[in-house]
């Protein structure tokens, strides 16, 4: 049995994913006085231009999606070349 990943289907799939999360993350700290404030920071720390802001989560959403689109091309990738 040959079960080879998809790198491109999972790169773009773990992108939306993690863009999401971040939205999800930013609309909920949004709403609060200071519920998940520090993992802002934290994020805002990796992805330049992140902010509690509309202009901020629109650019920390794009940093999100190329970060995890990396992350999962090379996680399909790695696991196709070992499970040959």
């Amino acid at each position: 049995m040959n079960s080879k990943l998809n790198e491109k289907a999972l790169a773009i799939s773990l992108g939306a994913l993690w863009s999401l999360a971040i939205l999800s993350l930013s609309i909920i700290a949004m709403m609060s006085e200071n519920y998940l404030h520090n993992v802002v920071e934290f994020f805002s720390s990796i992805y330049l231009g992140y902010s509690l802001s509309f202009t901020g989560i629109l650019i920390g959403m794009v940093w999100a999606f190329i970060d995890a689109a990396i992350g999962g091309w090379f996680l399909a990738w790695l696991y196709n070349k070992l499970a040959k």
